[in-house]
């Protein structure tokens, strides 16, 4: 018996849809149980002007199907599992795995410059010393400004080249030596005055200047090394004939080339002593500092050498010999036999066993370290490292010579011991330095 299609069947007789149903094994079976399902709908719901048609119904679902594509896995329709209790979860969804796979893209960039913000590089102690020498220290403070530029010479040192120039050096050494500003045309008066009265001992030494080292050669001139010692001794010669027509004033006000009591009377000597001669022939009396003396000629090279200009050596130079060191300048060289017998008295403190083996030796300080004292290790070379150490020297001060050869003894120490007993010192701290 067929069914009518305007009869209803009863509803315990209707056929029951199982999800096996919608899962024919051939499309003409899939054809039929369509036709019987489009018979069962008609039937039990009569047509409405408001319900789609069946046509409409089944251009909606592919519709569905057509735009849901784009957003899920294109999986076949029998391989979906049938549930509606609990959605369908992923570990990851297409859109993560899209960020990921763009790794550059978004906000990245973004987070990679300031990273490199963060991490970049600070500023070049270089950099540091010209600002500091142009511009002055921060808030015109200037004891701050000579603590950061002591630091930065002592920490980082004085950026040159490996022939030791450097473009800022000569600048930090007349700040440290506090050394005024000096017009060139000072400098030329001295020098259009002609020669000196220590002219002649001046030329007597400064061909054999630093004779052995290229680099100075190839860059100072003798001339230039006789303009400025002329030029220092007429300066230091005007001082002198100052000093003595006021000799008979009486003044404890310290001047900018230190106190008269220090020029006129030595601190070992309190009473003058007659005119004595120097090394290199110069008279000068005991007491008095003298115009030109011995070693003046190896302590001017490293100026001449970092200079830019002969007025800037020469005033540096002038502002080294009557600041720092003025009992070098005496004609007795107090300071330096000073100098000596603090070597012989710091050795034995630092290294009893070395000195006590050199004064076994007869070897005092006057013998080796003679010429390190007289010119603050200038004699030693390379010059590129006296430059350094003079660096250090104007920053903390030059007594500090004495504790560098000092350290210069202790370093070969071994050395010494295994020596003979007659050695020349001298010869050998510039051997193993």
């Amino acid at each position: 018996m067929s069914t009518s299609p305007s009869k209803p069947l009863p509803p315990y007789l209707a056929p029951t849809v199982t999800p096996t149903t919608l899962q024919p094994s051939s499309p003409r079976a899939h054809r039929t149980i369509r036709r019987l399902q489009s018979a069962q709908t008609l039937s039990s719901n009569p047509p409405n002007a408001n319900t789609p048609s069946l046509i409409s119904q089944q251009r909606q679902q592919q519709q569905q199907r057509h735009i849901s594509g784009f957003h899920r896995d294109p999986l076949p329709a029998q391989n979906l599992p049938i549930s509606t209790s609990q959605p369908h979860h992923r570990s990851r969804s297409n859109s993560d795995a899209a960020v990921m796979s763009v790794s550059n893209s978004g906000p990245a960039p973004r987070r990679n410059a300031v990273a490199k913000k963060i991490v970049a590089p600070p500023i070049s102690a270089k950099h540091q010393l010209e600002a500091l020498i142009r511009d002055g220290p921060p808030k015109g403070d200037l004891a701050e400004g000579l603590r950061d530029l002591r630091y930065y010479v002592l920490s980082d040192g004085v950026e040159a080249d490996n022939d030791g120039m450097s473009s800022l050096r000569i600048y930090i050494w007349l700040i440290l030596l506090n050394a005024p500003p000096l017009a060139t045309d000072h400098y030329l008066d001295l020098i259009h005055r002609g020669p000196s009265p220590a002219y002649a001992k001046i030329r007597n030494d400064t061909f054999r200047t630093l004779a052995t080292d290229p680099l100075f050669k190839r860059r100072v001139s003798e001339a230039s090394l006789i303009r400025l010692l002329n030029a220092i001794a007429w300066r230091l010669h005007d001082a002198k004939t100052e000093r003595s027509t006021e000799s008979g004033k009486t003044t404890n006000t310290a001047t900018e080339e230190g106190s008269p009591e220090l020029h006129t009377v030595s601190p070992i000597r309190k009473q003058p002593g007659p005119p004595t001669t120097t090394t290199d022939g110069s008279e000068a009396g005991a007491t008095e500092p003298g115009i030109y003396v011995q070693g003046m000629n190896v302590l001017c090279a490293p100026f001449l050498y970092a200079a830019r200009s002969e007025a800037e050596a020469f005033i540096a130079f002038y502002r080294f010999l009557t600041r720092e060191c003025p009992g070098y300048v005496r004609g007795a060289m107090d300071g330096v036999h000073k100098g000596l017998a603090l070597v012989d008295k710091c050795l034995s403190i630092v290294d009893y066993k070395l000195s006590d083996y050199l004064h076994s030796k007869g070897m005092h300080a006057e013998l080796y370290a003679f010429p390190s004292v007289l010119t603050l290790c200038a004699c030693t070379p390379p010059l590129p490292e006296v430059l350094q150490l003079w660096d250090f020297l104007f920053a903390h001060g030059a007594h500090l010579n004495i504790l560098c050869i000092v350290a210069q003894l202790v370093m070969i120490r071994d050395t010494i011991l295994s020596s003979p007993r007659y050695i020349n010192m001298h010869t050998l701290v510039q051997e193993e330095t």
